[in-house]
Order: structure tokens, then sequence, then C-alpha cells
């Protein structure tokens, strides 16, 4: 996806549903400060081998498991790779870098001890949360707005992993191309309430899917203040083939309510990933003037 050696592990010889998650900590005395950390709290660590570490392309890990089961490795020294980064196909490349791989989401059966694990004992921070039309919290390690967030479902399981593009053409050219497959889209394009990433999501050939997005919000970790959104999870779009009907009433619903109010929210770019128009309209220049 960039300069890392490794980013996602691809295991055709693992069982269906075999997954793991792996944090990034500074250094090695940052490694065993959190090794210390989890004991304290009572969760088994393995520092593992060399062999997996030099596998997983890093100078070390340790491996865990949070109150659902997920597998989750801890590692420093992440491998550099010496040739360039090479697309499949021609896209502008990938949002990493300090902010990593992107975020992931999970299911699971009861989200308040499995909160409790990621915020009192690794030290993530909520970044808000949605209470319907479905309970959904999404959680911030760095300025990125999430790099994890947990859906109530009822049951523990991968619910999807986003990509960030450079190009927000990189998105559209992507949807084109999983609208050609039948049943592959799972979420249509739309743009979320919390992170204003634009994005479809599809399946994938495993039991979970994949975002891809464009334009996703950076925030100030440290003075960043947690709220309930209440305008559901997107602002348009975002048609979820694989919620329950009465489920997706509401989410439409949510979504009629937020065009009746006139939600909007600013565009997030890059340096050089846009071009300022001309204005054309006195009363809207001085609005977005105001409004700067």
């Amino acid at each position: 996806m960039d300069d890392r050696k490794q980013r996602i592990v691809i295991d055709r010889a693992a069982p269906e549903g075999t997954r793991f998650f792996g944090w990034e900590v500074t250094d090695a005395a940052a490694l065993d400060a959190l090794a210390a950390r989890l004991e304290t709290a009572g969760v088994g660590v393995t520092a593992e081998p060399r062999t997996l570490a030099d596998t997983r392309r890093v100078r070390a890990l340790i491996s865990f498991k949070d109150p659902a089961g997920n597998r989750l490795e801890a590692f420093y020294g992440a491998e550099i790779a010496e040739e360039p980064f090479n697309p499949g196909r021609s896209i502008s490349g990938f949002r990493t870098g300090p902010l990593g791989l992107g975020h992931a989401v999970l299911t699971v059966e009861n989200i308040d001890p499995v909160m409790a694990f990621y915020v009192d004992v690794l030290g993530f921070a909520l970044s808000d949360y949605i209470l319907k039309p479905f309970r959904a919290y999404f959680f911030h390690v760095n300025g990125r707005h999430h790099s994890l967030a947990m859906i109530e479902t009822g049951k523990s399981g991968m619910h999807h992993l986003m990509m960030e593009m450079f190009s927000l053409d990189d998105v559209g050219q992507a949807y084109d191309i999983a609208l050609t497959q039948p049943d592959r889209v799972s979420v249509t394009l739309g743009r979320h309430t919390n992170d204003f990433m634009t994005s479809f999501y599809c399946k994938s050939p495993s039991s979970f899917m994949i975002e891809c997005g464009w334009g996703g919000r950076d925030i100030d970790p440290a003075n960043w203040q947690a709220v309930e959104m209440h305008d559901g999870p997107s602002l348009w779009g975002h048609e979820r083939v694989w919620l329950q009907a009465a489920d997706r009433e509401v989410a439409r619903e949510m979504r009629m309510r937020a065009a009746a109010e006139g939600r909007r929210a600013p565009v997030q770019v890059m340096e050089g990933n846009y071009r300022l128009m001309p204005g054309t309209c006195p009363w809207w220049d001085g609005v977005s003037k105001s409004s700067v």
C-alpha cells in the first residue's frame, strides 16, 4: 500500500474467519510498557518468537486477545520496502503514513466490556458514537478520526476494513468496477457524518466488507471532545444492503431528515488535490467568507 514492507496478510491456509490486528508502538520500551500494563490488568501476553516477527516484517511483537476474542498484536520497527509501491491498477495511492492502514470495524455482542478494554487498558480514545439505527462507537489513536470502531450486533466478528485513497476519482472508479460484479456492492456511495468520508463498501471474498473511501477528517487528539451523533452514520447515500428492512428504513429517514435540515460538512482535501473555483454568486461569496 505504501513504503511499508507489509500492511495486510492474506493466508490461504488459515481457517475462514481467522484474523489478527497489528497495532504499532514507538519502540522496544513502549512495547515492554504495554506488555506490563496488560499483565497488570490480568490479560495474558505472549512474547512472540523472532520467527513470527520476521514473518510479520517487524523488529518485535507481542500478542494478546481482547474481550471479544480477537487476536491483537503490538509491534515496533516495521520494515521499509526497498522497491517502490506498484499498484495493481492505476490509482493515485493510499493515505497511510502516521495515520496507519485505515480503520477496522468489529461487530461485538456487547460493546461495553470491549470498549472498556480498548480505552482503559490500551489507551484508545472515544471519537464519537451513535445509538440509532444501530449502536456504534468510534475510537482514535492518532489524527485519523477513528482507527477502530465497534457495532453492537449480538455476535462477535469482523464488519469491515477501510482503506483511504488519495483521490476521489479513485473511489469512483473502484465503484464502477464493483458495480460490474453482481451483488458486490454492500453499501452504496455516500458520505459519513462523523469522519466526513465519501465511500462505498463492497463484499470481500471472505466474511467481511471493504470500505473504499476518500476525504477522511483529521482531528486533534489532545483537544477532541466525544459527542453522540444524532444524524445517523451518513449525510447522504450509504444504503446498507446488510441491514434488516426496519433498520434500513430508520437509516433512510435519518438521511432524509438531514437533507431537509440542510446538514452540510466541509470537504477534507490535501494540498494539490483540489483547485478553487471562482465564485459566481455574491450572496454565496458572502456566506462562505463569513463561515470560514
